[in-house]
């Protein structure tokens, strides 16, 4: 251990896993292309950038819901979001990037001696050639998408598979998050949670009220409670 890593031993933290879109990446941009894409192609006007990037966290559904106002068993619905996730496929790196600041983060982390990963419930054949395209999967301890398992967020499985992958216990792991599934997951598999305000958070949304243990106003906010996680 060097004493960079050996000045951090007294955190119970050995592992931070990050929910993907609005959290790990900004991918905001290339998805509501995609779906303005789909609008014009069925000949309706596009949505502002501003009423689609709280939409994302929630994927597909999310925004073919909210560009055509359709009810997912609506016989239409299906072949929109199918061909919502074609353009986005092919899109996928148009625009998407880390948030500011999160490349400190993530060197920082590495620095410490921490692992770190990806937890997320976008299907792994749209998250892994993201993570590929910029990057960042030769980084990771470990990815787990939406479909890796028969589970989902927030269900507190894929956060435990997460454990498994990383070879850390629940107790030594932070999940950072968007989302209150995101937090809900967390606390359900027994980790610390922290919310990302930076993230694609709704008017709607209260994360103070999600029962995490901190909230994130940006990225590298995170190294000071890495420091001290009892202090919320």
């Amino acid at each position: 251990m060097n004493t960079t890593q050996a000045s951090y031993a007294a955190s119970p933290i050995r592992t931070v896993l990050f929910d993907l879109d609005g959290t790990l990446l900004d991918t905001a941009p290339d998805l509501a292309f995609s779906l303005n894409t789909v609008l014009a192609e069925h000949k309706r006007r596009p949505l502002s950038y501003e009423s689609i990037r709280p939409v994302v966290s929630h994927g597909g559904i999310a925004l073919i819901q909210l560009g055509f106002g359709l009810d997912p068993q609506h016989p239409g619905f299906e072949p929109l979001r199918l061909r919502l996730l074609d353009i986005y496929r092919e899109n996928l790196c148009r625009k998407t990037s880390l948030f500011p600041g999160m490349e400190k983060l993530l060197h920082s982390i590495e620095q410490r001696g921490l692992n770190w990963g990806v937890v997320t419930n976008k299907p792994s054949w749209l998250t892994e050639p993201l993570l590929q395209g910029l990057q960042l999967s030769g980084r990771t301890s470990c990815i787990v998408s939406g479909d890796t398992l028969d589970k989902r967020k927030p269900h507190p499985a894929p956060m435990l598979h997460a454990c498994d992958q990383t070879g850390s216990h629940a107790s030594e792991c932070v999940y950072i998050g968007d989302a209150q599934r995101d937090i809900e997951a967390g606390k359900s598999a027994g980790m610390y949670t922290l919310v990302a305000l930076f993230g694609y958070i709704g008017e709607e949304d209260d994360p103070a009220m999600w029962g995490a243990d901190g909230l994130l106003e940006d990225p590298l906010s995170l190294l000071a409670w890495l420091d001290d996680p009892a202090s919320g």
